[in-house]
């Protein structure tokens, strides 16, 4: 019985210990390294590429239960193009509507964890005023102690495809413009303090 009770006392033991060393961590996206971009059609004849330049946003990560979470806001004002009158086209009424709707949020679950990296997010992405499940496939996640913070820097490459009609934005769809989307999403974030 003694032994029972010994063999109990240290399953509990190593349990909150391993408890204690498995806490999730929070990261904080590190705007100056994060742009989501998107690759759009151009009548068939050519691929225009562009990018936010203003991201914010949280991630929740915990390497040892293989589990997290991200919720990230993009500013459609800082979209870019490369090209000014571009960017002011699609600020309007035709493409994003910036007045109506300033922000587009992406939350979801970090999953398909292999040795302690996710292969994916399943989440939710709100543009355009609608909300719809979208997926995002992780093509690379790497953490590194960083140089200068002194803290985890954690970095991935995510990719998704969307239909951008199913949003409400379907400018260009009668003059042919393939309504499908590749979104390519860099992004670096500091553990916090």
């Amino acid at each position: 019985m003694k032994s029972l009770r010994a063999a109990v006392l240290m399953l509990m033991t190593a349990a909150a210990v391993a408890g204690l060393q498995a806490a999730p961590v929070t990261y904080e996206i590190d705007p100056s390294h994060t742009y989501p971009s998107f690759e759009a059609d151009h009548m068939g004849l050519s691929t225009w590429r562009g990018k936010f330049n203003l991201t914010q946003g949280q991630v929740l990560l915990d390497k040892e239960a293989g589990q997290g979470s991200l919720d990230i806001v993009v500013d459609i004002a800082s979209v870019d193009f490369g090209h000014d009158l571009m960017n002011k086209v699609a600020l309007g009424e035709s493409i994003f509507d910036v007045e109506k709707h300033p922000h587009a949020r992406y939350k979801g679950r970090l999953v398909g964890f292999v040795e302690g990296a996710p292969t994916k997010v399943d989440g939710e992405l709100t543009l355009h005023g609608v909300t719809r499940p979208l997926s995002l496939t992780i093509q690379r996640f790497k953490c590194i102690p960083h140089p200068l913070h002194k803290r985890e820097l954690c970095g991935a490459d995510a990719l998704a495809r969307l239909n951008r009609a199913d949003f409400g934005i379907d400018a260009g769809k009668a003059y042919g413009f393939d309504m499908n989307v590749v979104l390519r999403i860099q992004v670096e974030a500091v553990a916090k303090p």
